[in-house]
């Protein structure tokens, strides 16, 4: 598979050659999602935690006697009945995390790569870099690539840079991501991806 690759003007510098078996997957919904929901279950905290009648101090001494006050019989005042109880089924802290396999992960990033491919969502350029962190020059950029007026924007880079992260994080509708931190929720929320041509090589050898 062939694919253009744009310089910082736009116009067209290259081609990229990337594998049919990686880039050219049919789209496979239900692992995509299966995917999705993995991440999305693994960022869960699953901290929250509340105390049962047994956690909750006080209430040790009946509150009043057996009989004769005409009230509902009481052994403790920290039943969950009882305002500044228990709870009756407290939460707990939980993992949320769910179990996939590597070859089904890579597997969902091939699906998703190739559906971005033949939703003509994927643009390659030559490189991503800032000679400064320079959000006007980081918008000159995008209006260049025709991304200015996109929704959601993600820029893959090959490696970390400073520059192109602070250019980028005070526009609200771009993300900077370098391919170790790419993740399936990202890709299928952004409207555009680019990435650099070391970016999709690297991607390339990964998902092989």
């Amino acid at each position: 598979m062939e694919l253009q690759i744009k310089n910082a003007s736009g116009a067209v510098s290259g081609q990229l050659t990337l594998a049919d078996e990686t880039f050219t997957r049919p789209f496979n919904e239900g692992l995509v999602h299966q995917a999705v929901v993995a991440y999305l279950a693994g960022g869960r905290a699953g901290t929250r935690a509340q105390k049962t009648r047994s956690e909750v101090s006080g209430g040790g001494a009946k509150p009043f006697r057996q009989k004769g006050t005409g009230r509902a019989r009481a052994g403790s005042s920290r039943s969950p009945l009882w305002r500044g109880g228990g709870v009756t089924f407290a939460a707990r802290p939980q993992d949320h995390s769910q179990k996939l396999n590597k070859k089904m992960y890579r597997a969902a990033m091939r699906s998703i790569f190739s559906e971005l491919l033949r939703q003509d969502r994927l643009l390659v350029v030559d490189a991503l870099d800032m000679a400064e962190a320079k959000t006007k020059q980081m918008i000159a950029w995008l209006t260049a690539l025709g991304l200015a007026e996109q929704n959601r924007v993600l820029l893959v880079s090959d490696e970390v840079d400073v520059n192109l992260y602070l250019s980028a994080r005070n526009l609200r509708n771009v993300a900077v991501v370098d391919t170790v931190g790419l993740d399936p929720v990202s890709l299928v929320g952004s409207d555009r991806v680019v990435m650099t041509v070391g970016a999709a090589q690297r991607v390339g050898e990964w998902l092989a």
